[in-house]
């Protein structure tokens, strides 16, 4: 994404060094920093977003004249460019004119309008972001799908060698091999397991 400000001006950063959970990303193009858990929460739901390819933290300064403020995400979805914001009270109200001022489209998530299940499927995915499912594990249970269409996530463990199987099967659910409903339930050993295509 080539949208980063050519001289970035002063603004309120997020607290450096400071870890939110889950730690590890799956999508994020350059460093994770967040203001807040709730920031993170929405960060979460980006990893597992199918239209999102890659996103960015607080990459873009946006200014009303008098102040600046740099939203919390900018994230790349097909052709075009998303700024999401994990609003609170201390979201400034001008924030989204200036956005679209700008020529981008702006997304304000609420606390409230978190989807929770959903949520936690993401946080239990992302504590495997830095696993690699290998090369046999991932052959194998490829082609198991293609032969029975889906299977359950029990069925599909057993399948796993030489990655430890909840972790293998995480890392082949972020990096888009796979779907697991999200949505519906909790991830668990009933779980319908179907290769994604295209």
């Amino acid at each position: 994404m080539s949208i980063e400000p050519s001289q970035p001006p002063a603004w309120k950063t997020a607290p450096q060094g400071q870890t939110f959970y889950p730690s590890a990303t799956i999508r994020c193009d350059g460093p994770a920093v967040f203001r807040n858990q709730f920031a993170r929460d929405v960060a979460c739901l980006l990893d597992v977003d199918d239209a999102i390819t890659e996103w960015r933290c607080q990459p873009l300064p946006f200014s009303d004249g008098q102040e600046f403020y740099r939203p919390d995400f900018v994230a790349k979805v097909g052709n075009g460019i998303i700024v999401i914001d994990a609003a609170t009270d201390d979201t400034p109200l001008w924030i989204e004119g200036a956005v679209r001022a700008d020529g981008h489209q702006y997304e304000a998530v609420r606390r409230a309008e978190l989807p929770l299940i959903r949520l936690k499927n993401a946080k239990d995915l992302l504590r495997y972001a830095n696993f690699q499912t290998g090369l046999e594990d991932r052959v194998r249970l490829l082609a198991a799908l293609d032969e029975h269409g889906t299977l359950t996530l029990a069925e599909c463990l057993s399948v796993f060698r030489e990655t430890r199987p909840i972790a293998g099967m995480a890392s082949m659910v972020l990096n888009r091999f796979i779907d697991i409903d999200l949505d519906e339930a909790l991830i668990g050993p009933e779980s319908t397991v179907r290769r994604r295509r295209g």
